[in-house]
């Protein structure tokens, strides 16, 4: 058994270094109760019956103090009370940045487990520490020359000069906002190394070449965050990196932060923004684009048992008020503040001014390696009920099928307007493999929209008309009359399959389930596209045209000059993210951006603007104005042939829309979920929003097969078992849950949603206002139109007597409240 006493010295041992012999002798401290220590030995060694053996020194000493003790002076100690060392041969002075922060300061013994107290002391010098070395960065070298062994003048000289050539400049930066809905406050410390190269002091030059280069820095100060944390988050390591361009976006720039923070509890925090500098519309952006900072904090997994954030994974928005940006511009700090002023203004100009990209989207040299990997298809050719020629692909489940026991059915995918989303061969991993993967036959339909099958004169409504039952009964035709078919659509592909159902072209008990991807039997547009569709665009473009109204967009040398001269007005039509390749700027110039650049790789974005998307129809866009215009699908006249049949609904759906909107908003599915809730509530409905992405990204993607595929897979599994149908109960089938017509949570989220045009729309409901006001006075007639049907009279005090002429003549009024069509039947 080991005995062991601890208790205080006197602190008065000695290590002397004996220059004579250079060795070290050492003087132990002297322990007055080591012989009280010695007796209580004794006795417990009585006590168990043993024999107490000692050894003849000393035999151990543990927790070393003192060598170095912290004193007033350098005769009773060698450091001062900051830890700093004296100079023997200047008293009252010290050794101009050399410290000792360890428990070679404490000068006696602190009798317990010493490691709290010595780090209490480690923090105590770190502290002064600090500030010294801030006060000497910000200091010219030229006012401070490092002591050195061997004065040379030569070395002196050298570092001097050396320093003041590194420019920098530090910035202090105070950002509010929330996340998570929490409020948070940022208070931050920049301080960025500028290049000491002369190539930006020529102004013309720096404007006209290829590529500007990004400025890094590092980041301190702490973060104010409540709701996590009382005390504050201290910024123990961060990093900004200003105007940095991804090769996919060349003409946007980023600044991108990154900081570690940490609790007084030991937990770890982390901390990461950007800001997105867009030339969308010139200037009008750049000072809230430059002023917020959209961050995520995100907890550090470690075995911290105070802190219960585990997982913890928020996202908000931190912004600087114009105040404080003002006040951060004049406390800039260091020899550099005019060069970093330069390039921020070039940086500026370049982006929203000029507009000049920062290099070039990367190439993709194409090879035949991937569409020899890609499973193969069957092609068939149909004829519609029109006499028209369109197309479908049949991907056979094939060994897939010796994995499942029990026949799947089949899944129907229905594409977008002229563009291909589900068959793309350039990536590892699409959802035409996903499904094969799951045991399921494959049918992408060609309809007259594809390219491959161009019309000059069709609608939507011809699609759900007549190409989608012609597909499903090619479908039936494998697989007798009986079989369902799982419908997965994108965009119009999504107004066409609502257009077949709701029109009675396709039965409801022919569908398995329906996955549509934003889209829905409504269709809400973002503020860009919704001016498009109001200015009269779409009748100009139609004129343009003339007869042809099909756009060739790979060979432009045989196109028409009317579909030049379109093309080339369309390469100058506002969109939210520009690009260098000509055919990406056209389509976008029409249609408005479709997906985001930063989530596609350069193989699929070669492949889908040089080798995909060859054609692109445009008969079929004036329906697609009216259906805008009514917000849900009509028929090609502008008559409402489809809401009145909810009935025909009767089947399990899920509506998928990206959370960073650029065309079709995630408003579109949750009125569409909504509405399918109310009028078929026996069967599961589901409608996820996925952040992050845009329009056709959410298939085309190189992160879609893992933050999007398994929704859809998820919900065709489920029906295939057997869980398309919901218990309800029949005291709770027209109860609160299912009239609950919630604000929708994203509205107004995303990346191309602005408030440009709402102060112009509110001077306009004023203007109307007062007009209206005027013509009150003067009594003019006032018209009221009801579905198409108008009824008018002379005065405004005959507006009951309307209101009853209305009701005679009119079995049904439809009317939009929060974009949903409501019925109102005749008393």
């Amino acid at each position: 058994m080991v005995l062991l006493a601890m208790g205080h010295d006197k602190s008065d041992g000695k290590i002397i270094l004996d220059k004579e012999t250079n060795k070290i002798i050492f003087s132990p401290p002297h322990d007055p109760l080591l012989p009280q220590k010695v007796k209580a030995f004794q006795k417990i060694t009585r006590k168990l019956g043993g024999i107490l053996f000692m050894s003849r020194f000393r035999s151990a000493s543990v927790h070393l103090f003192g060598g170095c003790n912290a004193s007033s002076d350098s005769s009773d100690g060698v450091c001062d009370p900051n830890g700093q060392v004296f100079d023997p041969k200047a008293p009252g002075l010290v050794h101009q940045g050399l410290y000792v922060c360890d428990a070679s300061l404490i000068p006696c013994s602190v009798s317990v487990n010493p490691c709290l107290t010595i780090a209490a002391a480690a923090e105590h010098v770190c502290k002064d520490l600090v500030n010294n070395v801030l006060k000497y960065k910000t200091k010219t070298c030229t006012n401070y020359v490092s002591k050195v062994v061997d004065q040379n003048p030569h070395i002196e000289t050298h570092d001097t000069l050396k320093s003041s050539e590194t420019s920098y400049v530090s910035v202090k930066e105070t950002l509010r906002g929330y996340i998570g809905g929490m409020p948070c406050t940022a208070t931050l410390r920049i301080k960025i190394n500028l290049q000491n190269s002369n190539d930006f002091d020529d102004w013309n030059y720096s404007i006209m070449r290829k590529s500007l280069v990004t400025l890094k820095g590092k980041v301190g100060g702490y973060v104010v965050f409540r709701a996590i944390k009382k005390d504050k988050l201290h910024v123990i390591d961060g990093e900004v990196k200003m105007f940095e361009v991804n090769y996919r976006t060349p003409y946007t720039q980023y600044m991108h932060y990154r900081l570690l923070l940490a609790a007084t509890s030991g937990s770890r925090y982390v901390l990461e923004g950007k800001k997105i500098m867009n030339p969308y519309l010139f200037t009008i952006f750049s000072q809230k684009e430059t002023t917020t900072l959209y961050v995520t904090f995100k907890r550090v997994s470690g075995n911290f048992a105070e802190d219960h954030h585990v997982g913890l994974n928020l996202k908000g928005k931190l912004k600087v008020s114009m105040i404080q940006l003002l006040k951060t511009l004049l406390s800039l700090e260091g020899n550099g503040k005019g060069r970093f002023l330069h390039l921020f203004l070039l940086h500026l100009l370049r982006t929203y001014i000029l507009q000049i990209p920062q290099g070039i989207h990367k190439e993709y040299t194409p090879t035949d390696s991937y569409n020899n990997s890609y499973p193969t298809s069957t092609f068939h050719e149909l004829e519609t009920g029109d006499g028209c020629i369109i197309s479908c692909r049949r991907w056979n489940r094939g060994h897939s099928r010796l994995k499942f026991n029990e026949e799947k059915h089949p899944v129907l995918l229905l594409n977008g307007h002229s563009t291909e989303s589900f068959c793309l061969p350039t990536e590892p991993n699409d959802l035409i493999r996903t499904l094969l993967t799951e045991g399921h036959e494959i049918w992408l339909l060609q309809p007259r929209l594809h390219p491959l099958n161009p019309s000059n004169n069709f609608t939507i409504e011809d699609i759900g008309r007549y190409d989608i039952p012609a597909v499903i009964s090619k479908i039936c035709e494998f697989h007798g009359p009986s079989m369902k078919v799982h419908v997965v659509a994108h965009c119009v592909g999504g107004l066409a399959i609502h257009i077949a159902v709701m029109g009675g072209h396709v039965s409801p008990t022919r569908i398995a389930s329906l996955c549509c991807t934003n889209s829905s039997m409504f269709f809400k547009l973002s503020t860009l596209a919704t001016v498009k569709m109001w200015l009269p665009l779409v009748s100009i473009s139609m004129a343009l045209l003339g007869k042809n109204k099909t756009l060739t967009l790979l060979d432009t040398s045989k196109a028409s000059l009317r579909h030049r001269l379109l093309m080339y007005i369309a390469r100058w039509i506002p969109r939210y993210e520009r690009c260098t390749c000509n055919k990406c700027e056209v389509f976008s110039g029409i249609f408005g951006n479709t997906f985001w650049h930063q989530n596609l790789t350069p193989k699929m974005h070669h492949w889908l603007n040089k080798q995909s998307t060859t054609k692109l129809p445009m008969a079929a866009i004036p329906h697609l104005r009216k259906i805008y215009k009514s917000r849900f699908i009509v028929d090609s006249k502008g008559n409402n042939s489809y809401f009145i049949h909810p009935e025909r609904m009767a089947m399990s759906t899920l509506y998928i829309s990206g959370g960073r909107s650029l065309l079709v908003t995630p408003e579109t599915t949750f009125l569409a979920n909504k509405y399918v809730k109310l009028h078929q509530p026996g069967f599961r409905h589901e409608r996820v929003v996925v952040d992050g992405f845009g329009h056709s990204d959410l298939l085309i993607s190189e992160e879609s097969c893992k933050e999007v595929f398994p929704y859809i897979v998820s919900h065709i599994r489920l029906c295939e078992e057997g869980k398309d149908i919901v218990m309800i109960n029949k005291e709770k089938k027209d109860g609160k849950e299912a009239l609950d017509w919630a604000a929708n949570p994203y509205r107004g989220y995303g990346g191309s949603e602005s408030c440009l045009f709402s102060p112009l729309l509110v001077l306009f409901l004023v203007a109307e206002l007062l007009v209206l006001w005027w013509l009150n006075l003067l009594g003019p007639a006032l018209q009221l139109v009801f579905n198409g049907g108008m009824v008018s009279n002379k005065s405004t005090s005959s507006g009951q007597r309307c209101s009853e002429l209305v009701l005679e003549t009119t079995t049904l009024i439809v009317y939009e409240t929060e974009g949903l069509p409501v019925r109102w039947k005749r008393n």
